[in-house]
């Protein structure tokens, strides 16, 4: 089921509006204004190597009574893996996976390296309420000791971890100027599992709107 395509028309709107109350997704074609949960997504970001699958791993059991953990790399897979630097086809597929899941009543964590730019233009950015951001952090030195200790079929050579260290600087300068600003979280000293309490305290805040 797509949520794009209209249940009253047939068409495939592909920039519906939120209902008149902000509920539900209005047809521009016919009108109709359908029920649909938008509920917020959560999205728990950072450059490779800061944490991110590791603490997603931890909070599926903490969190799995409330919300459900994805992990955004299951879908990089040819087909959605293109050339394009907004990856567009891998971003518009998981926001509305995630928006089909919200349908159940629970708001989705997902993990995996975006910023409000590659997400906020979208079409789809009107299945959710808002999406929240938390970018996990590391010192330079210790992100690049992290991916240096990556099994070699990961293919972190020292280019590919320049390249990473020049994202995780822009990142940490540029979070609180993007739309929305994205909230910022240092994993360089913490174990895993002081850093999964702090981003699972982070989750239930952004949840309930605090």
């Amino acid at each position: 089921m797509n949520p794009l395509i209209c249940p009253e028309c047939g068409e495939l709107d592909e920039a519906p509006g939120p209902g008149p109350s902000g509920e539900g997704l209005h047809c521009r074609f016919c009108g109709h204004v359908r029920p649909f949960l938008r509920a917020p997504l959560l999205c728990v970001t950072g450059p490779s190597g800061t944490g991110k699958s590791t603490v997603g791993r931890l909070l599926i059991e903490a969190l799995a009574d409330r919300f459900v953990v994805l992990e955004q790399d299951v879908l990089w897979v040819e087909g959605l893996r293109d050339d394009s630097p907004d990856h567009r086809p891998f971003r518009s597929t998981w926001l509305r996976t995630a928006a089909m899941v919200q349908q159940n009543g629970r708001p989705v964590v997902l993990f995996g390296t975006v910023v409000p730019p590659e997400f906020e233009p979208l079409p789809e950015r009107v299945l959710f309420s808002r999406i929240h951001y938390l970018a996990l952090t590391c010192d330079p030195d210790v992100l690049a000791d992290r991916l240096r200790a990556r099994p070699s079929w990961r293919e972190w050579d020292e280019e590919r971890i320049e390249e990473m260290l020049e994202y995780a600087q822009w990142v940490s300068e540029t979070a609180a100027e993007m739309h929305p600003p994205v909230d910022l979280l240092d994993t360089s000293s913490s174990p895993p599992e002081e850093t999964a309490k702090a981003v699972r305290a982070w989750v239930e805040q952004a949840a309930h709107g605090i």
